[in-house]
């Protein structure tokens, strides 16, 4: 199963995350890109456990991903069943088996402070960390092409990827607030959601 996933991780970290899986019996399965998840855990009606995690993460989020879903195995086994999913002792377990991973043979410099400091208190996602976000995103192949919510102007008209079209307005405390043009709804924008833009603010 190492040799599955061995394409999409940072080389160095193959032996650690190797002991990990060989030690919880995990099956990993890449999967095609699915739009709201990274990657899930689940427990199978045989009582076996897997992990799915998309293939077209860059390698760093297919390694913080698949320690994430690692982390719920390991938290269910040591507190047993009834803890929150992203709760106290999920985040000390991602925390504990993150942290052999956060240094430089592993993650590329820049990155590293970024890291240090999402791991104090890590959340149900990366993706809510805007700073640590965007930088990984810079390692992804296709990431020249891409254009965020935070680099418009005020008023720019853009289309996400289900065709809605939206009008950029003010930012609040951390997300953007954005009307869409059909129906005149208000909606809160990641700043690094990925999107088209049609036009410019005049």
């Amino acid at each position: 199963m190492i040799n599955e996933i061995t394409p999409y991780i940072p080389k160095l970290s193959k032996g650690y995350v190797m002991r990990i899986l060989y030690s919880d019996n995990l099956i990993v399965k890449v999967k095609s890109e699915r739009k709201t998840r990274h990657g899930d855990y689940r427990e199978m009606p045989d009582g076996k456990h897997q992990i799915t995690i998309n293939s077209n993460l860059n390698q760093y989020r297919f390694l913080i991903t698949l320690i994430h879903e690692i982390a719920h195995l390991e938290a269910f086994k040591k507190y047993g069943r009834f803890i929150k999913p992203h709760g106290i002792e999920w985040k000390h377990t991602f925390q504990h088996l993150m942290l052999p991973l956060i240094n430089p043979d592993i993650f590329p410099e820049e990155l590293l402070p970024l890291l240090a400091n999402h791991f104090k208190n890590p959340k149900a996602s990366s993706d809510t960390d805007v700073d640590l976000a965007y930088a990984l995103k810079q390692f992804d192949e296709s990431n020249e092409d891409k254009v965020y919510v935070f680099q418009l102007p005020i008023d720019s008209v853009f289309k996400i990827r289900n065709h809605k079209i939206f009008k950029k307005g003010k930012k609040r405390v951390k997300r953007f607030e954005c009307i869409e043009i059909k129906t005149g709804k208000l909606y809160l924008f990641n700043p690094n959601t990925e999107v088209e833009l049609l036009s410019l603010s005049n």
